[in-house]
């Protein structure tokens, strides 16, 4: 085993792609290299930098957006945490500036602990992950993996981008309109939402919470439109589907999984806004009161709610992590100096968990009343998912396997998604059964699963990836050293906040709930020392990102230029300049073979890239890693 040192000197077959060939292989949308036109990058600071049209500065504007928000996100997990270790003790600093009011007693009201968990779940999933997974690093990663000079509708590229705006402007308002922030859960579900009285305290802010995520709703279809077509359409000579890196797969699939299932989302949330501001009965049952008011004719379903709204969520979930595991599989490859191992079937697992995906979100409704014979059939499609998961995580274990692995900064995140990973779809095995389901359906089992598998999944996947592609991104190196510090207290300190919670939650112990000790089975010392013993961790885990934010932002301003294939990758973003031109490429390249030949024999060095043909002493390649 050794340590990858960054070779910061300029590869000298990091140049190939550039040569560019005259004949396509294999590729049915072949290039004239003649009639190549170059368009020089815009001079003005506002289409250059703000309005810009280039997939790589739109992919660093969901970047830098992604992280500001996923400040916000882990802020408020705090404030949850605090209140749950120690209920209604004064929470540091938050108490005097919202709580002094003698009536208050510096206490934190309970709807607001209700506010707390319902905008830190919807900044992390709708603000931070989904945007940094599919915002960032498809609109960086697909043009340059592909060898495309940009999306193939560039202004359509650029609307996905500042759709987000309105959306962060309306997500944050809602903290400041009367009665605040809404209260009913990232799940909004009728009819705590349907009515601006239904929650405590809760007024307008439900209104701006569905305009914020219809905004973030159609930047991500805005997006999904480019990244099937740009992939379809636009890869380079020789670039076939087969020859394509993991992660551009990983985005295609995402990118079908979004164009399907956000429309539907999207109409629940315009009859949700209308239910809400018009007075129409899409979600209100029959003759349902609230706060003894007079009873609402009603006649709409709000359980109907729920199946639109699973029918996107579910498949968000994956979504949410597709991307990572495409990524993880380009970063292990790399630093195992191993080819993928079952390269295509990594593929086809990917597109079984999509596919699977659309026909299992009744497992999230068990417990609503539907048919045995239904949920048995849920029951069993969500089982399934665990077959197509279980093959990348073996194609993981068996690339590593044997290899000379490079223990950087973003090999150990890759390493870590997979771990989190197998834990996280284990818990989720558990609750696939629905007689289990029954009995830890909202409880802490519950959320422990969720963050296994979205933090120990999609941020470690996400950290992996900022590791690897910042200085393609940015030309400059990350700190290595920083790098495993931050990894393994965060490694340490993630673990230490969340698998407690399957214990508690095992217990009985209720998500959603400010004080639970106002349940006398939950009042024993084991369960409150838990309780703390993860409120601290998760203290610890915000501070280590205090070491992620010095790194990022030191290395941005001061950090050691890049080469261009500081990794000796074999895709072909690392065979232009770090980082990039505004053109990508000086000349489109020809692909020869797949992005995964490494340690090839008959040839000097342990990396061959695609725009490099695969020599004939080298014979041809296991049909195992094909």
């Amino acid at each position: 085993m050794m340590r990858m040192n960054a070779d910061l000197s300029a590869n000298g077959s990091s140049g190939a792609a550039d040569s560019g060939h005259g004949e396509s292989h294999g590729h049915g949308h072949e290039h004239d290299h003649d009639h190549d036109h170059i368009h020089p990058a815009p001079s003005h600071f506002l289409t250059r930098y703000v309005f810009s049209t280039d997939h790589k500065v739109i992919g660093i504007q969901f970047l830098f957006s992604g992280l500001i928000f996923a400040v916000i996100g882990g802020l408020l997990a705090m404030a949850v945490r605090w209140q749950l270790a120690w209920p209604w003790k004064p929470v540091p600093i938050l108490s005097r500036l919202l709580w002094s009011d003698p009536s208050l007693g510096y206490q934190m009201p309970p709807e607001f602990y209700n506010k707390l968990f319902t905008m830190h779940a919807t900044i992390m999933i709708f603000f931070v992950v989904i945007p940094l997974l599919t915002g960032t690093f498809g609109n960086f990663l697909i043009p340059l993996m592909i060898g495309a000079r940009d999306m193939a509708f560039p202004k359509l590229n650029m609307f996905s981008y500042w759709f987000m705006p309105p959306a962060m402007l309306f997500i944050t308002y809602s903290f400041f309109v009367e009665g605040g922030s809404p209260e009913a859960g990232w799940t909004s579900y009728p009819p705590l939402t349907i009515y601006r009285w239904a929650t405590p305290g809760s007024l307008n802010g439900q209104t701006y919470w569905l305009l914020a995520l219809l905004c973030a709703g159609i930047s991500s279809l805005l997006g999904s439109i480019n990244y099937i077509t740009t992939i379809v359409m636009l890869r380079a000579p020789g670039m076939k589907m087969f020859r394509m890196p993991m992660t551009v797969w990983a985005m295609f699939i995402t990118a079908i999984l979004q164009a399907f299932a956000l429309p539907v989302l999207t109409s629940a949330l315009i009859m949700q806004t209308l239910d809400r501001v018009v007075g129409t009965n899409f979600f209100s049952p029959v003759g349902w009161t609230v706060g003894n008011a007079p009873p609402v004719v009603g006649g709409g379903g709000p359980i109907l709610f729920q199946h639109l709204f699973w029918f996107y969520s579910h498949p968000a979930v994956y979504v949410m992590i597709l991307p990572a595991m495409g990524m993880v599989s380009d970063i292990i490859a790399t630093f195992s100096r191993k080819p993928l191992f079952g390269y295509k079937p990594m593929v086809f697992a990917i597109a079984a968990i999509a596919g699977l995906g659309f026909i299992v979100w009744g497992h999230h409704m068990f417990q609503s009343g539907m048919n045995p014979a239904l949920g048995a059939t849920f029951m069993l499609s969500t089982m399934m998912i665990a077959m197509p998961s279980a093959v990348k995580v073996f194609n993981w274990l068996g690339t590593m396997w044997g290899g000379r692995l490079q223990y950087t900064a973003a090999m150990l995140n890759a390493i870590a998604f997979v771990a989190m990973f197998i834990i996280g779809g284990l818990s989720g095995i558990f609750m696939a059964a629905t007689p289990v389901d029954m009995h830890i359906h909202d409880t802490y089992f519950i959320v422990g699963h969720i963050h296994y598998v979205l933090f120990g999944g999609s941020m470690f996947g996400l950290f992996g990836a900022i590791y690897y592609w910042f200085p393609k991104m940015f030309g400059k190196m990350m700190n290595e050293r920083l790098g495993s510090i931050h990894f393994f207290l965060t490694f340490i300190f993630f673990n230490g906040t969340f698998f407690l919670m399957h214990i508690v939650g095992m217990h009985g112990h209720p998500r959603r709930i400010a004080d639970p000790t106002v349940y006398h089975y939950l009042q024993g010392a084991g369960i409150v020392g838990m309780n703390q013993f993860m409120t601290i961790n998760a203290f610890l885990l915000g501070l280590s990102q205090l070491i992620f934010a010095y790194n990022f932002l030191y290395s941005l301003a001061a950090g050691p230029k890049a080469s261009a294939n500081p990794w000796h990758a074999n895709t072909l973003e690392w065979t232009t300049s770090s980082p990039p031109a505004h053109y990508n490429f000086e000349r489109l390249p020809t692909v020869y073979h797949a992005p995964y030949e490494f340690s090839v024999p008959g040839i000097e060095e342990d990396f061959l890239p695609q725009t490099q043909p695969r020599p004939a002493i080298a014979g041809p390649l296991d049909p195992v890693m094909a």
